[in-house]
């Protein structure tokens, strides 16, 4: 008897098929013609200097600005023609910018006004069109990308790691955060440093920046500021604003309710009236991680719904364009994650919302190449899962994590934390720490071949190029963690191990079990 229930710990239990997508259609640039263009701009701009290039730069500079004057006067609709020389002259101008430093200052502000203007007329625009979004999408992340491409170039010192953004008014109480004034019930959306906030910022039918979402608290009395979080490993909780900060962030975007809605009009402290309702519920009760991704149903809530679900009562409602889960791969992935709703409110996905102002954003500019890294990992993984790679997990390990997964849940029905997050199955743990895996090993291949590539061309792999290097070592992996060669991943070297797993620390640990951002947990060792 014993043995049969023994070997009963070794059998899967049953899975869904995979559910049908959101149905939409996935954003695809389909310009590499363009990139190499773009890359070969690049060469030539190096050759001639930046006494040579800076003429042209400061020129190009001068038509963009008046193409975003044009953009920003009266009302423009997404289909006016202005957008389109805003995005051919941003793309331009980024290898001449990246040639001549000195520019990028000019650059940044560039490409700020652009988003300004963009987000202005979008008030007028129909979010629900897929034109209007795919319009935001090219000039919104396609500026913020071609700027980082430019930075990613550039010696150190030229880039400012605060880029702010439109001073949103707000009556509501604040606080100093790292050179920035925050109001109660500002939204924090940030990037973590982990394999699967690449795959929740990477994992949409727009693929973005960004895999977390966070609600600001500030005292009245005390002016001290919390933050109000989805963890996946404990649920909906309040953390200090330097507990938020300690946490691995590659990058962060204030965002602000605009001042001059009409529900904002009447009630100019609404924003802090929602934010004080959300930790007083955080505080009432427990309320476990969403793993399904329902917005609509809030006795559970994920990192974005912690937010959408705070205003809501208060006549608010976000992601005025909700996002689109649609590829057959990636749905079966996040599937067996828990996935449910594929019609959801993704992170990266907020920034859109026209009824948002860009406060200011941070990128950590020490981390951002292996954010980009991170991100051509993954976009490599994902066509993968197109061509049919399942995210499977060594089936060997199911009894052990079934017992872990057993012990968690005793610990989850008296209030405590365990190993493997409420919501979360045992066979879920394990695939993600197979994903975890497949992409630290992907990836320390990705940095040798980058590596080699700067070494070769003198300057680092733009994103197209970092894409290309992640399917050559995508396509030399192996199942079961092993490269072409027979080299193991698991057997990287400790320094390998871990700069892959967890960057910009100087020495790190990580566990096999995800934490809030949904990946192996990275923590300085002291």
């Amino acid at each position: 008897m014993a043995c049969a229930a023994g070997a009963l710990m070794f059998v899967p239990w049953p899975e869904p098929a995979p559910p049908a997508g959101a149905g939409g259609r996935p954003f695809i640039w389909n310009q590499d013609q363009r990139w190499q263009a773009l890359e070969v701009a690049f060469q030539r701009a190096r050759e001639t200097g930046c006494a040579g290039s800076r003429p042209r730069a400061e020129a190009m500079l001068g038509h963009a600005r008046g193409f975003v004057a044009g953009a920003a006067a009266g009302r423009v609709g997404p289909e006016s023609v202005v957008f389109d020389e805003i995005e051919r002259t941003t793309f331009e101008l980024g290898p001449i910018v990246a040639a001549c430093p000195e520019t990028i200052p000019e650059y940044v502000r560039l490409v700020t006004r652009m988003r300004s203007a963009v987000k202005r007329q979008s008030r007028h625009w129909d979010m629900r069109l897929a034109a209007t979004r795919t319009r935001m999408y090219r000039l919104l992340y396609g500026g913020r990308s071609a700027l980082e491409e430019a930075v990613l170039q550039a010696p150190p010192g030229f880039f400012p790691p605060l880029v702010p953004g439109d001073d949103e008014p707000s009556v509501t109480p604040s606080a100093e955060v790292l050179g920035v004034t925050v109001h109660s019930g500002d939204i924090l959306v940030s990037r973590g440093g982990v394999p699967t906030s690449a795959l929740i910022a990477r994992g949409n039918d727009f693929p973005g920046n960004f895999s977390h979402v966070a609600l600001v608290h500030v005292d009245e009395r005390s002016h001290e500021a919390s933050v109000i979080e989805a963890h996946i490993e404990r649920g909906v909780a309040v953390s200090s604003l330097p507990s938020y900060l300690k946490d691995v962030k590659l990058r962060v975007m204030v965002l602000r309710l605009r001042s001059d809605l009409p529900k904002m009009m009447a009630d100019p402290m609404l924003p802090h009236r929602a934010a004080v309702a959300a930790l007083a519920e955080t505080r009432r009760r427990h309320i476990p991680y969403d793993f399904a991704m329902d917005f609509a149903d809030h006795s559970k809530l994920f990192c974005s719904e912690v937010v959408s679900a705070a205003y809501e009562p208060f006549g608010v409602t976000l992601w005025m364009g909700l996002s689109r889960i649609s590829s057959p791969g990636l749905v079966g992935w996040l599937s067996r994650f828990g996935v449910r709703h594929f019609e959801t409110q993704e992170p990266s996905d907020l920034e859109y919302d026209p009824q948002l102002t860009v406060v200011a954003e941070w990128r950590d500019l020490q981390t951002l190449y292996s954010d980009h890294i991170d991100n051509a990992v993954v976009d490599a993984m994902l066509e993968g899962a197109e061509q049919g790679d399942a995210l499977g997990y060594p089936w060997l390990l199911l009894p052990l994590a079934r017992a872990v997964k057993a012990y968690s849940s005793l610990l989850n029905a008296v209030g405590l934390v365990g190993p493997v997050p409420e919501g979360l199955s045992a066979a879920g743990a394990l695939r993600n720490r197979q994903f975890s895996r497949m992409h630290a090993a992907i990836k320390q291949r990705v940095v040798l071949l980058a590596s080699e590539f700067e070494r070769v061309h003198g300057y680092r792999p733009p994103y197209w190029d970092l894409v290309d290097l992640a399917r050559r070592a995508r396509a030399a992996f192996r199942p079961g963690g092993r490269f072409a060669g027979g080299r193991s991943a698991a057997r990287l070297p400790a320094t390998e191990r871990a700069w892959t797993l967890c960057p910009n620390t100087s020495r790190t640990t990580a566990s096999a079990w995800p934490t809030s951002s949904g990946g192996a947990r990275c923590a300085r060792a002291r």
